[in-house]
């Protein structure tokens, strides 16, 4: 949803827009994340603590965060460089970029749907996170004050109060935090307005075409594809995990040992009689629960496994799981889908979003981790600005790829 995002904003500014997909259009992991719009989550990944906890869940095969044992030089060089960022200081550096894009995409995402009718079961209600053990809560805590210093607004309820508010939870809540400025759609509708909005700017949208190279020549950018070649005057690269991969073929080493696959799962059902008012996050075992009009889903989960295409049964199985734990009807009546997909990881958890490096109409829209969604629309129009040159509503030195050195 990043690319198609970035076509529409850049149609929308008059420019001819082809977007060229290796498979169906929106059909990674645009189609089945849990479609939360998330300021809260704008400290990253790569924390205090993040390595210990890591390793704690290391070899147990259901717990949230997995890296499946084996031999990968880039995964462990990607481990190394992520631990050097787990500190204070690099954390908020981090966070102050992160909350850039979620706070201009949540501003906007009103009016940007509204505009294009996209009905994407679009509420702001903000989200929940439910604790069920004090010392989880506490470990918690202290990231309240973080967020509340980059202005993200939080509410600390009462587990008794909470579950009068709730009735779809489970007695036995210690308390709930409540970020009050969060909100949801559902992604793979959401998706595909964007897809019908972008057709009807004028765009043109090309299916289970895969590139294959890229080439810079006097008269624009020359894009080989298995179904043929076009040319292009500008080329903005929105290919979410498989960045590395395309990046080897495009002669882009740095940002090839910069990001990492890492798979999530979810599973789709219809609606429960008793679903919660709110998305909520099931916190001790970071699990996501949305619920829409039209359907309810459990996901989240994060495996470092590589382009592993397995459907893990034991991944999916810990989704159910924790959601009983937690909810009196923690499934739907009927299941409709089990799904998994790739985030593009980055190093530090912030998106790379500009120029590539050395090239004069070739550009980055990728890295956006679990933000994808979140961060969509005001990654759209950076974008847009950088391509026809007009002046940034944001500053982009944080996302350039270059703040890795050259």
């Amino acid at each position: 949803m990043v690319g198609l995002a970035c076509g529409l904003a850049l149609a929308e500014r008059g420019k001819q827009v082809r977007v060229v997909d290796a498979g169906r259009i929106a059909g990674g992991s645009s189609h089945g994340n849990c479609g939360t719009l998330t300021p809260s989550h704008a400290l990253p990944l790569a924390a205090p603590g993040a390595v210990g906890k890591a390793l704690r869940w290391m070899l147990v095969p259901d717990a949230p965060l997995y890296m499946k044992p084996r031999i990968d030089p880039v995964l462990w060089s990607w481990l190394l460089r992520f631990a050097g960022r787990c500190n204070a200081n690099m954390m908020m550096r981090s966070a102050a970029a992160r909350i850039a894009l979620l706070q201009a995409s949540r501003e906007a995402f009103p009016e940007w749907i509204a505009s294009h009718g996209i009905d994407c079961h679009f509420a702001e209600t903000g989200t929940d996170h439910v604790f069920r053990t004090e010392r989880e809560l506490q470990d918690y805590l202290p990231g309240l004050e973080a967020l509340a210093g980059i202005g993200v607004a939080s509410e600390v309820i009462d587990g008794a109060d909470y579950e009068r508010q709730e009735p779809a939870v489970l007695p036995g809540v210690v308390a709930t935090v409540r970020f009050p400025g969060d909100a949801s759609l559902r992604p793979d509708r959401y998706a595909a307005g964007l897809a019908r909005a972008l057709q009807q700017a004028g765009g043109s949208l090309v299916e289970y075409s895969e590139v294959r190279g890229i080439d810079e020549s006097g008269d624009g950018v020359r894009v080989s594809t298995t179904t043929g070649e076009f040319l292009a005057g500008d080329v903005v690269l929105a290919v979410g995990a498989w960045s590395p991969k395309l990046a080897r073929s495009l002669k882009l080493p740095r940002l090839a040992s910069l990001m990492q696959p890492g798979k999530g799962y979810s599973i789709t059902y219809d609606r429960p009689a008793l679903a919660p008012k709110r998305p909520l996050t099931l916190q001790e075992r970071s699990v996501c629960v949305s619920v829409w009009e039209s359907g309810y889903r459990l996901g989240s989960t994060m495996e470092f496994s590589g382009f592993d295409t397995t459907l893990n049964r034991r991944r999916l199985d810990a989704l159910e799981r924790a959601a009983r734990e937690y909810l009196h009807e923690a499934v739907g009546p009927v299941k409709r889908e089990e799904w998994y997909g790739w985030r593009p990881m980055m190093v530090d958890d912030v998106p790379v979003i500009g120029a590539v490096p050395g090239r004069r109409r070739q550009w980055l829209a990728t890295g956006h981790g679990m933000l994808g969604v979140s961060m969509s629309v005001a990654t759209s129009r950076l974008l847009a600005d950088l391509v026809t040159g007009e002046t940034p509503a944001l500053d982009p030195a944080p996302y350039r790829l270059e703040r890795f050195g050259r």
